[in-house]
């Protein structure tokens, strides 16, 4: 009877530890910015300097809620925000902890300011500045309201 107990709790371990994690703008929040230098623009840019706990969710399938935001007429550039459109970050409101850069495989037809959970794998970008700080990749979409 004790090793089935055992067994079950590890296989029910063993499934959850494989689910993605939710995360909050909040648990994003943990991030200072210097300004740094980039020859190829030669301009500054703010350069993020990531805490441990977000350094540990990268290459992990994460979910998180926000705003949809098409930043593209074409419909390829999208973006999860904490905010609506009119309070991101390029308006003034927050930083750039505050969106994401969505990658899907196909055009998405959501409305600007629809409240989505998005499920995707985490990549930080401390480098390339053509790109947000955050990026999920293989995005699935599910809409909240």
């Amino acid at each position: 009877m004790r090793n089935s107990i055992l067994l079950i709790c590890f296989l029910v371990s063993s499934v959850m530890s494989f689910g993605q994690k939710d995360v909050t703008w909040d648990d994003l929040s943990d991030v200072k910015f210097t300004n740094k230098y980039f020859p190829k623009y030669e301009e500054y840019y703010l350069h993020p300097e990531f805490a441990e706990s977000i350094k540990e969710l990268n290459g992990q399938q994460i979910s998180i809620t926000g705003y949809f935001l098409s930043l593209d007429p074409k419909g390829q550039i999208y973006i999860l925000s904490k905010g609506p459109m009119a309070s991101c970050y390029f308006c003034g409101v927050g930083g750039p902890e505050t969106a994401i850069e969505l990658l899907f495989s196909e055009k998405q037809k959501y409305k600007t300011d629809t409240i989505v959970t998005v499920t995707g794998t985490l990549t930080l970008n401390d480098s390339d500045v053509d790109h947000f700080n955050y990026i999920l990749s293989n995005c699935t979409v599910t809409v909240v309201k």
